[in-house]
């Protein structure tokens, strides 16, 4: 199933502690499409911290290893899009309601 579409996106990995039984299912959806196809993958854990994600440095390595063979990574610093894109909408309320006198 996971192996079909040509890219795979696996948003926000780290978010929380994987249980073992979905650590295991997770290194073999990445061993299946290791060479095969695509994976787009995002986590705000550096790749020293996927340890503690897995709940085993042996299993995020081999992880790691077919990850990042054949792979880019980019690393983008500052603050969140979401938060940005909040805190804008929030001054842009600010500055309309100041412009009716409120």
């Amino acid at each position: 199933m996971y192996t079909k579409p040509h890219l795979l996106i696996i948003d926000e990995n780290g978010y929380r502690k994987m249980e073992d039984e979905a650590a295991h299912l997770f290194f073999q959806i990445v061993s299946e499409r290791y060479e095969k196809g695509s994976i787009l993958l995002t986590s705000n854990k550096s790749y020293g911290s996927w340890g503690e994600i897995f709940g085993d440095n042996v299993l995020a390595t081999a992880i790691l290893n077919r990850l990042l063979h054949h792979s880019s990574t980019i690393n983008i610093k500052g603050e969140s899009y979401r938060i940005k894109e909040k805190k804008k909408a929030r001054f842009f309320k600010l500055d309309k309601q100041s412009e009716q006198g409120e």
